[in-house]
């Protein structure tokens, strides 16, 4: 069982849990001496019939059929396409290895086991006892006694208590982890003010300078650094790694866990020997799916693979996928220290066993609108933009946003409009809610909320709202909901997906010939959709009156183009490549265009990029309503504009 990769491919039918690789048999910092095939097994039978397990197998389905599409693909090329192809990978590496900068030394951290050790500092009765954060629904860290039987973080509770029969659980604490973090950030900014926070519990330090007006090396700085935030912390350790890059210093910071450091020399030739034995795994970015396309398809097994068969990765892969992973082999990462950008978007979520009790997910959406309120006060941060997030018992992910009339923070404000969200989803069995809030004041410091638009003046004629899905559309009965002009804008967002491919995979291997039917159903597989639908706005007594003309209030927006991350990466709005694991990145970018849609509706109509028609709701007596004759003696204005088409057209200059 060395090689996860030879074993789902030669597994036995009467051991089928060989080729059940789920994120739990991975092995993580202290689970060298774990008996891998055991963990596989009680997994496999634990979770076999599972929801998750279903789940598992659809996504280990995909996978597969991607390898063989891959293998396809691969035997196709002949000698003279990949001589071709070799040129261009000759070419790349000498304009990628210009780009290499051996003059910055960077440091990483990670705490050690974090939460696990927090625990065990406030209670010492723990110490040298299998331990694990969280319950029987979920595990959110695990100390290393208890990953020497193979428990691990995102492991269920329930599986890890079969692994492990002592083990202590304790419930999370997530004021008292930030406490700690905030004490171990103390001490990098003395080393470098601008760090880069990667968790609560890691972080990216440039210390060139450092290391340069001291007279020290990285490995000192490293070990004076440790031993700084054992003192702030009293007791906590940290694993550090050195290198000449972010990247490389992740790696690095993995190799002497726990509570030890590891450096990599400035030099090129020691970093191209470190890194060509690296098995791909251990590149963040490189997810499941990604390792085992490399292995099965093209047998990539370590980074110095990814050199060797380049012109295979720019036959097969997109060029921004294939020019990561020949940086990867070459060893270089990003070096700069990255420009601070103003935080798009805030959350929170929590995970808990599946339940459909409607009072039991009440409950819990009011804990995490108070955490996301009491961050946002934190932080001083209002905002106008909430998004629910709901992961299903079957492990799909739904996501619905809402536009606020006014910029908040109060935990009641969020609360209201996310009960109403959350609402129109149920009745479902549900094991994740999150709730974030986006579109800051000082974003849209250039338009007024409060203040209404002309176009919500203007009737006209039009169509109704069409629904571009009866499974993705976002609808509020109107007979249950009834929303005053005072309490939400008439507008809202809705995306929904299937989460088979939420493992963190940098790429999403591109499809060289596909035929346009092709093209439709692999958007379909792997595409993320967030459409907009405008909700008409009701009065607020909401009461039906027969007797008279019923005018209903209008909403006059252009149709938004669908964001779908085309060949799994590149948004179809703006052109921007994210891969996969980028998950807030993703969310960040959602949550721009909806904000810049709102935007765009406060200050009026703007060019649209798309040929739709503008969905406009008329109101009864105007459909009905006849034009009037022109007077004899009236002048005829047929060549002048109509000042409406001001607010319902695109700006056309030439």
């Amino acid at each position: 069982m060395d090689d996860e990769g030879e074993s789902s491919s030669t597994n036995s039918p009467s051991r089928p849990w060989e080729s059940y690789n789920t994120v739990f048999t991975n092995a993580k910092a202290g689970m060298e001496g774990v008996d891998k095939e055991k963990v596989q097994r009680i997994v496999y039978e634990m979770s076999k019939g599972s929801k998750y397990f279903q789940n598992e197998e659809r996504k280990e389905a995909l996978m597969k059929q991607k390898i063989e599409h891959m293998r396809d693909r691969c035997a196709k090329l002949s000698s003279s396409d990949l001589s071709n192809y070799q040129k261009v990978v000759d070419r790349r590496i000498l304009e990628l290895e210009a780009t290499r900068d051996l003059s910055r030394v960077w440091l990483h951290v990670d705490m050690d086991a974090f939460y696990a050790a927090v625990e065990t500092l406030s209670n010492p009765s723990l110490k040298g006892k299998p331990m694990a954060v969280g319950g029987l629904s979920m595990i959110s860290t695990a100390n290393y006694e208890a990953r020497k039987f193979g428990v691990r973080a995102a492991m269920p509770g329930f599986i890890a208590r079969k692994l492990c029969p002592d083990l202590i659980f304790v419930p999370v604490d997530f004021p008292k982890y930030t406490h700690y973090s905030d004490l171990t950030r103390k001490v990098f900014r003395n080393y470098d003010p601008n760090f880069i926070a990667g968790s609560l519990d890691e972080a990216y330090l440039d210390i060139t300078e450092v290391c340069r007006e001291r007279g020290l090396s990285g490995g000192e700085i490293a070990e004076e650094l440790r031993s700084s935030v054992h003192s702030e912390t009293g007791g906590l350790t940290c694993s550090a790694g050195v290198a000449a890059n972010r990247l490389l210093a992740k790696v690095c910071s993995d190799i002497n866990k726990p509570n030890g450091q590891f450096v990599l020399q400035n030099d090129r030739s020691t970093v191209m020997t470190f890194i060509s034995s690296l098995p791909i795994r251990k590149i963040g970015g490189i997810g499941k799916v990604t390792e085992h396309i490399l292995k099965d398809a093209l047998e990539i097994k370590t980074c110095g693979d990814m050199v060797l068969k380049g012109s295979l990765l720019y036959a097969l892969f997109t060029q921004s996928s294939a020019d990561f992973f020949l940086s990867v082999g070459l060893g270089l990462g990003k070096t700069d220290t990255p420009e601070v950008r103003s935080r798009k978007s805030i959350s929170s979520e929590r995970t808990f066993a599946a339940t459909g009790d409607e009072r039991l997910l009440y409950s819990k959406l009011a804990e995490i609108a108070e955490m996301l309120s009491d961050d946002m006060k934190k932080e001083g941060l209002m905002a106008r933009t909430l998004t629910l997030k709901l992961k299903t018992a079957t492990f799909e992910i739904r996501s619905r946003a809402v536009s606020l009339q006014r910029y908040t923070c109060s935990s009641e404000d969020i609360l209201k409009h996310a009960t109403k969200l959350l609402k129109a989803e149920l009745p479902v069995s549900i094991r994740l809610i999150g709730l974030r809030m986006s579109q800051f004041n000082e974003e849209a410091r250039h338009s007024d909320p409060s203040q209404g638009t002309i176009t919500k003046f203007i009737v006209q004629k039009g169509s109704s709202r069409q629904n571009l899905d009866d499974n993705d559309s976002f609808d509020l009965d109107a007979s249950k909901n009834c929303l005053g002009n005072d309490e939400m804008l008439s507008l809202s967002y809705a995306s929904h997906e299937t989460s088979y491919d939420q493992l963190k995979d940098v790429v999403e291997y591109e499809e060289q010939s596909v035929t346009p039917n092709q093209e439709c159903k692999k958007k379909e597989d792997r595409t993320q959709v967030l459409e907009g639908d405008a909700l008409l706005r009701k009065h607020k007594d909401c009461k039906a009156d027969s007797s008279a003309e019923k005018t209903e209030a209008v909403s006059v927006l252009p149709q938004m183009e669908p964001l779908v991350w085309v060949d799994g990466y590149r948004c179809n709005l703006c052109g921007i490549e994210l891969p996969p694991s980028f998950v807030e990145e993703r969310q960040e970018h959602s949550d721009f265009h909806l904000a810049q849609r709102l935007q765009n509706e406060e200050s009026g109509p703007s060019s649209s990029t798309t040929p739709t028609s503008k969905r406009r709701i008329l109101g009864k007596e105007k459909a009905n309503s006849k034009p009037k004759k022109q007077k004899p003696n009236q002048k005829d204005d047929s060549k002048h504009i109509p000042i409406y088409t001001f607010f319902t057209k695109s700006n056309q200059n030439s």
